[in-house]
């Protein structure tokens, strides 16, 4: 060596910050996802204790729908992504004036917001969707109905979720429901100018499907095994992976108008397209959701790379990875808030009972009906496999006869 000859310094260890607005479940498994790629995460918290703000280091507690205080957050961070889809669209164009990358951006969230603008998409773009309208009043809702079939279904345009601003109407005595509730935006105020009310045909489905897939700005896109998702007054309460009975056919089908979506909206990072399966065999879109999914949770232990990473990834660009199954089947059972307690006490007999069972807390009060984690099996038999997963997860819930 020289010792006369100029030092080179070596170049800067590349750092990223990724800003995560919204602090529930989903912020928090993904940071568990970015620690072990480097990455920094900043989190735009509803309040100092919620799900995400108990791990992450850097935290910020206020309003998202409060244009200064999301711009102030967003300041230095590489990229900002989502918890859930509530942010105004206005605000985020706001921090893309500024130079700020938002995935996935407002225009492609805005679909994952407003049901009659996504309704209206699939439409053009030739998806599968059942027979909808807005409609103004009661009076709007029975013509529907009386043209269409009853029942019918009512849904809030904006806001609603596991179940709520979502009615079943039966017949004309029915159809005032929808709109005696007071709407409102998820943060509670009242916003009647923004909430519509869109009635969609019922469709007499056989089951809920679930097509993940990951899309990055580069344009590559993975897609994971479709899941049977099952419902339980409307929230979701099993994933089953692969889909039992889904031929190859159809799945690829799935798979391919959830990467056709992304693709047409410009998603960058998950997209979740939830499907309702005809009894003969058709699918129809019924929601479409752009972050990390309950649907996709058993992705962490069941497949080789997270939708929490591959999450990560897309909104910074990177490489993504290899979506494929661990095993042969997956069964995912959500933890509803019961009559224990003491869910980390309990998992001495769930973890003497069976040492492969994979179980993720939220860090959550417990409440009755509330999501406060989830229970991943996985094997080479379903049966097994479906029963290994709910008896631990029925055990978080209390029931000591499971």
């Amino acid at each position: 060596m020289n010792p006369e000859a100029p030092s080179v310094p070596s170049p800067a260890p590349t750092r990223y910050t990724v800003g995560i607005v919204g602090g529930g479940q989903l912020a928090r498994m993904m940071h568990q996802a970015a620690i072990a790629l480097g990455i920094t995460v900043r989190l735009l918290a509803e309040a100092p204790d919620v799900s995400a703000a108990q791990v992450v280091h850097d935290v910020v507690v206020g309003d998202y729908t409060d244009r200064a205080t999301v711009l102030d957050f967003a300041r230095g961070c590489d990229v900002v992504t989502f918890d859930h889809e509530h942010v105004p669209t206005d605000i985020l164009r706001a921090l893309e004036a500024e130079g700020i990358a938002v995935r996935p951006g407002p225009d492609a969230l805005e679909h994952a917001q407003d049901k009659t603008v996504m309704r209206a998409r699939m439409a053009a773009m030739g998806a599968p969707n059942p027979v909808f309208r807005v409609v103004a009043d009661a009076a709007d809702l029975v013509a529907f109905g009386d043209e269409v079939g009853w029942p019918v279904i009512a849904k809030t345009s904006r806001g609603g979720y596991d179940g709520k601003g979502v009615w079943r109407i039966d017949g004309p005595e029915g159809a005032e429901e929808p709109f005696a509730t007071n709407l409102t935006r998820p943060g509670g105020e009242t916003d009647i100018t923004s909430v519509r009310i869109i009635a969609e045909e019922f469709i007499d489905f056989s089951r809920e499907l679930s097509a993940l897939v990951v899309r990055s700005p580069s344009g590559q896109a993975v897609a994971y095994p479709v899941s049977e998702s099952v419902q339980t007054g409307g929230i979701c309460t099993r994933t089953i992976t692969p889909a039992p009975g889904l031929d190859s056919e159809h799945a690829t089908a799935c798979q391919q108008l959830a990467l056709r979506i992304a693709g047409e909206l410009d998603v960058v990072g998950v997209l979740a397209v939830e499907l309702m399966e005809r009894r003969d065999g058709g699918i129809v879109v019924n929601e479409l959701a752009m972050r990390p999914h309950n649907t996709g949770h058993w992705t962490i232990d069941g497949a080789v790379t997270s939708q929490f990473e591959n999450h990560i990834r897309a909104v910074l660009d990177l490489p993504l990875g290899d979506p494929g199954l661990r095993a042969g089947h997956v069964v995912m059972d959500n933890v509803l808030g019961g009559t224990e307690d003491d869910l980390t006490g309990a998992l001495q007999h769930c973890y003497a009972r069976d040492r492969r069972v994979r179980v993720h807390l939220y860090g959550k009060e417990v409440k009755p009906g509330r999501k406060v984690g989830h229970v991943t099996a996985y094997g080479s038999d379903l049966a097994d496999v479906s029963r290994r997963s709910l008896h631990v997860a029925r055990y978080l819930m209390g029931d000591r006869d499971a």
